[in-house]
């Protein structure tokens, strides 16, 4: 045997192969690698949000202006998202995933840049990042996990909670042991992106095995039938129109929930404080809620829930701002966590294949954050149309009735 021959024999060999694969599949690696991609998705997000009246001094913006930091890179998880399914298909989602998480890296340490034009080009960058790991996390974990997919969904759609968590708090103190001021703060997370990147490369080496070797695939990765477009379904629309309600309700809490607060006498402080409560809570229903669901062959009771949970946080806070802003905080953060791991589990749960959860997460992830970036947006001219946060409350409660709606038919028991 020629050392030409010796060389190429291994990676043609399936036992060797099949060794390989296995050794870069092992359960702890893939886990690892999915939860430290999580942690990526909110993080950059949410890091920013304590640093936007300095960004906005650095660079002499208007109120408006500051706002399209956080709207943009939502705007464009929507604009991004139906590119996704294209692109796991031409290059497998592995090597998907890495890129997009290397772009999110580099989309933050292009926001830092000093120039407005860099600032919002790595906006840009980060929500087409976000949007494409949005899409293929679902897949991903429908096609690895094809019974625990829901229980999966769970973890990283908690990990991804923490991260944002995390990311608040810590930019400040950052801030104050880097010495850079707010450059220095937000650019430090492009760190998480390198390590998520490296943790997720065993992934990648593994599928390139496993395309020189024969591999079994499983019933999960197969496509039942003809491929069918989700735009033409009304499963589909129903789930993402739930999506996308919780996701307006989300971020415009986000942008203005404090504000709230401290607009009917609650100091400024106190009203950071319950909204950093409201987001540790969101942690708990993010996890339990899509246990649950892969408990059930019908979600309508869980959706239901979920949206009353919001409606009814929605109303304390209309009804007793201050003196039940706690309470408010409480049912909020377990209504918005939970929302966000059932839509999740919807799209594993209501397809039968990985390019159906690919094409579903697709669709329902565009729509979704194209209707949340309207929500910061169109609270804000509701309050200065009207003065005050009545009418911005009675709308979300009218949309936390449409999203039960939505979220009853969502719940059936039927697949794409």
């Amino acid at each position: 045997m020629s050392s030409v021959t010796r060389a190429v024999q291994p990676a043609l060999d399936p036992k060797v192969g099949t060794r390989t694969a296995a050794r870069f599949a092992h359960p702890a690696v893939l886990l690892a690698g999915i939860v430290l991609v999580a942690l990526n998705m909110r993080a950059c997000l949410a890091a920013v949000s304590p640093m936007v009246a300095e960004i906005q001094r650095t660079f002499g913006l208007s109120a408006t202006a500051s706002g399209l930091i956080t709207t943009v890179p939502v705007l464009f998880q929507g604009v991004g998202a139906p590119l996704t399914p294209r692109l796991t298909r031409r290059f497998g989602t592995e090597r998907v995933v890495l890129g997009a998480v290397l772009a999110l890296g580099a989309g933050v340490l292009l926001r830092v840049a000093p120039s407005v034009v860099a600032l919002y080009a790595g906006c840009v960058v980060i929500g087409v990042a976000i949007a494409v790991l949005n899409v293929s996390m679902p897949g991903l974990v429908k096609r690895e996990f094809p019974h625990r997919a829901a229980a999966m969904t769970g973890v990283y759609s908690t990990t991804m909670l923490v991260g944002a968590t995390l990311a608040a708090g810590l930019s400040v103190p950052l801030e104050h042991a880097l010495g850079g001021g707010w450059q220095a703060s937000l650019g430090a997370w492009s760190l998480l992106a390198l390590v998520a990147a490296l943790a997720w490369l065993p992934q990648v080496l593994k599928a390139r095995q496993e395309r020189t070797t024969p591999v079994r695939a499983t019933a999960a990765a197969l496509p039942k039938g003809p491929a069918t477009s989700p735009w033409k379904s009304g499963l589909a629309w129903q789930i993402s129109v739930f999506m996308g309600i919780s996701s307006l309700l989300v971020y415009t809490l986000v942008a203005w929930m404090p504000t709230i607060l401290a607009d009917h006498g609650m100091p400024r402080g106190e009203a950071g404080l319950v909204f950093a409560f409201s987001n540790l809570v969101q942690v708990v229903g993010a996890f339990l809620v899509p246990l649950a669901a892969g408990r059930m062959t019908r979600q309508r009771g869980l959706a239901l829930t979920m949206a009353a949970l919001n409606g009814a946080g929605v109303a304390w806070l209309l009804l007793a701002p201050v003196s039940g802003a706690w309470f408010s905080a409480a049912v909020l953060g377990l209504a918005q966590g939970g929302s966000l791991g059932l839509g999740l589990a919807f799209i594993v749960l209501r397809t039968d294949s990985v390019l159906g959860a690919a094409r579903l997460g697709g669709m329902s992830q565009a729509v979704g954050y194209l209707v949340a970036a309207a929500g910061p947006v169109g609270a804000g001219a509701l309050h200065q149309l009207t003065g005050g946060w009545d009418a911005t409350l009675l709308v979300m409660l009218v949309l936390s009735a449409v999203a039960a709606v939505a979220g009853w038919g969502a719940g059936r028991n039927r697949t794409l």
